[in-house]
Parts: C-alpha cells; sequence; structure tokens
C-alpha cells in the first residue's frame, strides 16, 4: 500500500495535485509529465517518472525549472523549503556568504542562470568548492550536470509529498 502522502497525490484533482508538482519544480513540463503518469503505486515508481522526465527535459525546460531556485546563501524569504536545503549555510560566516555571492555572480554571468546544486547536507565550504570546480565546465557540461542535481533535489522534494502525513508540516 502506497504511503498515505502518495495516495492523497494520487487521487488529489489535477489542480492540486499540478499545485504540489510545482512546489517541486518550477518546469512544466516536468509537472505535466509526472501528473500524466499517476497513480503511482510506489515512491520508488514516482522517483522513476522523475528520473524519466528529467531526461526529457530540453534546455528551455532546465532553465524554466532552475528559474525557481534561488542563489545558494540566499534563500528565499519567507520559504520553508529554501531554508532547509540551504541550512548547510545557516552558520557560514561573513567572509564565507561573500566570497559564494561574488562565484554566484560569475557563474550567473557565464552560465545565464543560478548555480544549481543539491545542497542538502551541504557545508557552505562544500557548496563554494562545488561552485569553484564547476565554473571551469562548458554550458553543456554544466547543463547535464544541473540536470543531475534538479533530479536530486525533485527527489527529496517529491520524498516530502509522499510521506506527508495528513495534518503534518510538510
Amino acid at each position: 500500500m502506497p504511503p498515505a502522502g502518495l495516495t492523497r497525490f494520487n487521487t488529489a484533482d489535477d489542480a492540486t495535485a499540478h499545485a504540489a508538482l510545482h512546489e517541486v519544480c518550477a518546469s512544466r513540463a516536468w509537472g505535466e509529465r509526472l501528473l500524466a503518469r499517476r497513480p503511482y503505486a510506489t515512491t520508488d515508481a514516482l522517483f522513476a517518472a522523475n528520473d524519466a522526465a528529467m531526461a526529457e527535459l530540453t534546455a528551455a525546460d532546465l532553465a524554466e525549472a532552475m528559474a525557481g531556485h534561488p542563489p545558494i546563501g540566499r534563500p528565499k524569504p519567507g520559504d520553508p523549503t529554501s531554508h532547509r536545503e540551504q541550512s548547510g549555510m545557516a552558520g557560514a560566516s561573513d567572509a564565507l556568504k561573500a566570497e559564494l555571492l561574488e562565484l554566484n555572480l560569475a557563474y550567473q554571468e557565464k552560465f545565464g542562470h543560478v548555480f544549481l546544486i543539491c545542497a542538502s547536507g551541504r557545508t557552505g565550504e562544500q557548496m563554494r568548492d562545488a561552485v569553484r570546480h564547476r565554473i571551469g565546465n562548458t554550458p553543456e557540461q554544466e547543463r547535464e550536470i544541473v540536470r543531475a542535481e534538479l533530479g536530486k533535489i525533485n527527489r527529496i522534494r517529491l520524498t516530502r509529498i509522499a510521506e506527508h502525513a495528513e495534518g503534518d508540516a510538510a
């Protein structure tokens, strides 16, 4: 039997399910693909649909998905998901935050989008080191890394939907 949250997602009307998916990933194409494959028997089936949808996203779809993510070190105000995912920056020094901001700006200038990384469980130093390393990538290499990182972020967020029990805080 699927977890209660997954059952609720499977049986929700399309508008409600689409809104929940949009909170996971801002790509409309990704959301439509996951919506079309309901119902999901297991969380693993939901993850498989995520992986398949991620593989099918165009460069424009990826850009749309990335537009829904704030820069590392600057979570969206009032967004508990953004703050939770970037908690590794909570204890970062002002110097590290300033360095990350500078690296983020250089990355955005080179690639035209925010630096995207699955920040959950990473320290500020690890994220800084990742942007330092990835800024040397080609746009094509970076697009595929972003696709993989976005897939990881989506899985974490989809887990929260699938495991969310009625009345629990998401």
